[in-house]
């Protein structure tokens, strides 16, 4: 019996519980071998069986207990971003924006909060490579002192869609073929048949297939909302915004060339040894704003939609705001504890912080925690590490369920005049900052139109230097040889022809296939095309459209009126509201 084990007795008043804090700090050598029942035993790998020789009695508990729990250790991995790293960490505010946010995160200068961030590759399962070329997750869990805020981001500031529903088919692309077994590093026809159908997707794969495809581990990337969010001041007034994280150590990546010569697992040991080592990556987090009124001269002037997920912020109209940095320097003890069952959901925001309409945030405002409970259980968020970090009891009136934890004693589980639960006063007038949707039942998918060109133009023609325009090329050619199906290499080559006429060149030369002249003379199964020549193939999937039509002429945008004349009338960019006081932008 170890000395320290037998000198810590467990009995006592306030000993009853163990807690997840004493479990997580103690040694080995602090510990008794018991049963998952506490009871000691004297040796691990004994078993009671008939004989010496005989067969093994059911009677044997320990035996049964370790078996049993053995085969049920594994949770289900993640549907996407299964394969991940994290470490703990502290936000610190550097510049408060209390004129436009009332969180208490951002209210002060030095106000800090605990956090915890999760990184990932977005389409391979757990055992896959950490340098597969493919996205890659950058959530945070904000600990801060009016509950958990989860910003669940990525480190592109686009996505492959716009329209919701298309996540799951999506997704089904970037996995293994239901007939062979195969991903698309061995055949990759599914992966641009979804593509080559759905043109929106563009700008990402650009992104992806260019240099950021493959970041040099986690420590070297930067993080985007990609999605449009609301804050609200105090005063009730609000703006959209979306987060960005810049990585403090910079950027670089791998070639796909090199990404063979490193390990699999190479970003979780490059982030675990780097923090170990004292060397802790920090990231500046920043925000950039609109007021309602340019959101919606956003879209009537230069056609982009702050509701779209395909579409970026012009920085020079829109500039960042500094508003914090996080610095990760704390390892996860127990890696399934802490990282594995950690959960990230994008409705988890504090008063202050609110969504927009953006539909793929919707829909993960839903998707997100449904994915949990399944996952994890129904009292996820009981689990230390997503429980919150209040300095008040929170209690509510969920009850029960697997692995109920903290059930919350013999309080009422209803509204009680008994024994009344305490409240706080309303901080945010939901009334005034979501406005008024009066409208129609609608059907809506998105359709295809020159603006969304013009950010993967603008990437391709202005940001790509010579070197990188020829290692895009070589990405996506190379990738393509895999593809089965030469009539979905053409479709994707007319829809690159929208993007950089040098471009479609290239990969024609590259794949030695033939694109098509564009794409008006295309039709989409998953987009309609509003860039086409016939009317015949305006419709996606060859719709007939006798019986209404699901193509709305603003494309899903805050056309002019959407926002109500309280939510429009107030200074632009450079006024007191957006980016910082006395009109002095990017709060300089």
């Amino acid at each position: 019996m170890s000395p320290s084990a037998a000198a810590q007795p467990l009995d006592g008043p306030g000993r009853q519980f163990r807690t997840y804090e004493d479990d997580r700090n103690a040694t080995s050598q602090d510990t008794l071998y018991t049963t998952s029942n506490g009871v000691p035993m004297p040796h691990p790998y004994e078993t009671q069986r008939m004989g010496s020789n005989g067969p093994l009695l059911l009677q044997d508990f320990h035996l049964i207990d370790l078996l049993s729990h053995f085969d049920r250790e594994r949770i289900p991995e993640r549907v996407v971003h299964a394969k991940g790293s994290g470490a703990h960490g502290v936000f610190t505010c550097t510049k408060p924006i209390d004129d436009l946010c009332l969180a208490d995160i951002f209210s002060k200068e030095g106000e800090e909060c605990p956090m915890s961030v999760r990184f990932s590759t977005v389409g391979g399962e757990s055992g896959s490579h950490d340098c597969a070329r493919d996205p890659r997750g950058f959530s945070v869990k904000f600990r801060t002192k009016e509950g958990n805020w989860d910003m669940v981001a990525n480190n592109t500031p686009v996505f492959f869609l716009r329209d919701p529903a298309k996540f799951p088919h999506f997704i089904h692309t970037q996995k293994r073929s239901p007939s062979t077994h195969l991903t698309h590093a061995d055949d990759s026809t599914m992966f641009w048949d979804y593509l080559s159908q759905n043109p929106e997707a563009v700008h990402q794969v650009l992104i992806l297939m260019g240099d950021r495809g493959i970041p040099y581990g986690y420590r070297f990337m930067h993080g985007y909302s990609g999605h449009t969010m609301k804050l609200v001041n105090k005063a009730g007034d609000w703006v959209y915004g979306q987060f960005h994280m810049k990585s403090d150590q910079g950027t670089k990546f791998i070639t796909q060339e090199d990404s063979a010569n490193f390990s699999p697992d190479f970003s979780q040991k490059d982030l675990y040894e780097s923090i170990e080592k004292g060397d802790y990556p920090s990231w500046t987090c920043s925000w950039q704003t609109m007021t309602a009124k340019e959101a919606e001269d956003l879209w009537e002037k230069q056609r982009i939609n702050v509701f779209d997920l395909t579409h970026v912020w012009p920085q020079k109209q829109f500039p960042l705001r500094e508003v914090g940095k996080f610095v990760l320097n704390e390892n996860a003890v127990n890696y399934f504890a802490e990282i594995e069952q950690i959960a990230f959901n994008p409705s988890h925001m504090v008063p202050g912080i609110e969504p927009s309409a953006d539909p793929v945030l919707q829909s993960r405002l839903f998707s997100y925690p449904d994915a949990h409970r399944h996952r994890v259980g129904v009292n996820y968020q009981q689990l230390p590490v997503n429980s919150t970090r209040t300095n008040y009891r929170v209690a509510n009136f969920q009850r029960d369920g697997n692995m109920a934890f903290y059930n919350q004693g013999a309080r009422p589980n209803y509204l009680s005049s008994i024994e009344p639960i305490s409240f706080r006063e309303r901080t945010v007038d939901l009334d005034k900052v979501h406005g008024q949707f009066t409208s129609d039942a609608i059907t809506f998918l998105s359709e295809i139109r020159p603006e969304d060109f013009q950010a993967p133009r603008a990437l391709y023609e202005r940001v790509f230097d010579e070197g990188a325009k020829q290692r895009l090329v070589n990405n996506m050619s190379g990738h393509m040889a895999n593809c089965k199906k030469e009539e979905i290499i053409k479709r994707q080559i007319g829809i690159f022809r929208e993007v950089s006429e040098d471009l479609a060149s290239r990969m024609e030369k590259a794949t030695g296939v033939k694109g098509y002249d564009g794409i008006s003379n295309l039709r989409f199964n998953g987009t309609h095309n509003g860039m086409a020549a016939k009317a015949s193939n305006k419709a996606a999937n060859g719709m007939a459209q006798k019986v209404g039509s699901s193509v709305a002429p603003n494309n899903g945008a805050p056309e002019k009126g959407t926002h109500k004349a309280e939510s429009r009338d107030h200074p632009g960019t450079n006024g007191t509201r957006v980016n910082g006081s006395n009109g002095v932008a990017n709060g300089h």
